[in-house]
């Protein structure tokens, strides 16, 4: 029996619009509609009064988020995956259309962001992660889409169905010897992978979850414990970065040591004791 036909990676051009003066790049784009998502999904719970947030609340929380995720996001990648690039040229920090924004490091950004818009407004900040926990995930994923249409995260080589052709440029820091337009092995396309799991997957099961109240902390502690297992797991199809590659034990990558460090935080925030000590505090 002959081997399927493999696909070759689509090569979408990064650039949405170009009007000459300024252009529209696709992976700016899907951040964009990462927030638009995000405040929809907070406005139908709002107007359903799910939660007690009005929309200015819920405007101005946005806009620390979204200082939080550019912030941290591009300074969590240049301090956990390009800092030796980031010292070998400082204005690469800015130019976040080129790709390159760390998920971790968003999460700190928006933890931090969030922590003082609590305090500015006097919200409890556990209740309050519980509240933006259940939006996030599809923005996730759309921010996946994005590292698909860039051709960045290349996964591992594979001999399976679902392996397609990486295109040169894309894996040159995986192999050297690529020097047509096309590998001639197969890789998954791990962006995929991960934008169902984070994005998908994480959301149904959050929402689902949020949908009856829960303890304080729990459906935050339900967002990290979920997104650190999914991460792990589809870190495994994924090429490690070239200039990190395995950092522990020969095959745990930064990826997953950082979502790994979730897991465990999420796990305190679902037990019971936590809850009632995060309860007493907001």
């Amino acid at each position: 029996m002959s081997k399927p036909q493999t696909l070759n990676y689509p090569i979408i051009d990064p650039v949405l619009v170009d009007f000459g003066v300024f252009a529209i790049h696709w992976y700016g784009f899907m951040y964009l509609l990462a927030f638009a998502t995000f405040w929809l999904l907070a406005y139908i719970r709002i107007r359903n009064q799910r939660i007690q947030w009005n929309v200015s609340q819920l405007n101005d929380a946005c806009f620390y988020m979204v200082l939080g995720v550019i912030i941290g996001g591009r300074a969590g990648y240049a301090l956990f995956y390009g800092f030796e690039q980031f010292l070998d040229d400082t204005l690469w920090l800015f130019r976040i259309w080129e790709g390159g924004m760390s998920f971790h490091g968003g999460l700190l950004g928006v933890i931090a962001g969030l922590f003082v818009w609590c305090k500015l407004n006097g919200h409890g900040f556990w209740s309050t992660m519980d509240i933006v926990a259940p939006f996030v995930p599809l923005g996730l994923g759309l921010g996946r889409i994005g590292n698909f249409i860039n051709t960045e995260l290349p996964g591992r080589v594979t001999d399976s169905a679902l392996g397609v052709h990486f295109p040169c440029f894309s894996v040159v820091d995986h192999n050297f010897l690529c020097t047509g337009q096309f590998e001639d092995v197969t890789r998954h396309v791990s962006s995929l992978y991960q934008a169902f799991a984070e994005g998908v997957v994480l959301f149904i099961a959050l929402w689902l979850f949020s949908i009856k109240p829960r303890e304080t902390g729990q459906i935050a502690g339900l967002f990290l414990l979920g997104y650190g297992l999914l991460r792990i797991a589809t870190e495994f199809f994924r090429q490690p970065d070239p200039e990190l590659g395995f950092i522990l034990f020969g095959w745990l990558s930064m990826g997953q040591l950082l979502s790994s460090l979730m897991v465990i935080v999420g796990i305190a925030l679902l037990l019971p004791l936590s809850a009632r000590y995060l309860q007493g505090r907001t």
